[in-house]
């Protein structure tokens, strides 16, 4: 299984937020979209991604006044991406060793998509399902 048949299952869309944003604003966005991750994206492109457990990190070091920096300041700027034609399976491996939780798909440089370590395993576990019926199937046809 590739990861465009991840996108197709669960959609393209991507919340943003620019690099000059403030955290405070960056909160927001995860609350009202109700995501856990944030891609970074400035005039060049995807500049970099952002999830909650850098936010709490940032928050325990610098304390509240984190709230009022730019994105740019938290963000992580070496993003690791994908291609719609990658497979599920080499990303999983990626992300179990790397520890990602979220990697969004690029596609000739523009961002098409993000998919989440759920994503993925609720793909493996589709893929297994499918797997065990035409097992079953062929053991009882």
């Amino acid at each position: 299984m590739r990861i465009a048949d991840v996108l197709r299952t669960k959609g393209s869309k991507v919340a943003t937020i620019e690099p000059s944003a403030t955290v405070t604003v960056l909160l927001r966005a995860l609350a009202e979209h109700n995501i856990g991750a944030i891609v970074v994206v400035g005039p060049s492109g995807v500049e970099g991604i952002v999830s909650e457990r850098d936010i709490v990190r940032r928050l325990v070091e610098g304390g509240a006044a984190v709230l009022d920096v730019p994105v740019s300041e938290i963000m992580t700027a070496e993003v690791f991406t994908c291609t719609p034609s990658d497979t599920v399976d080499s990303l999983t491996v990626v992300m179990t060793e790397r520890r990602f939780r979220h990697v969004p798909v690029l596609s000739d440089g523009e961002l098409v998509g993000i998919v989440s370590i759920g994503d993925v395993v609720k793909s493996r576990i589709s893929q297994l399902e499918t797997n065990q019926d035409q097992l079953q199937a062929y053991i009882t046809g």
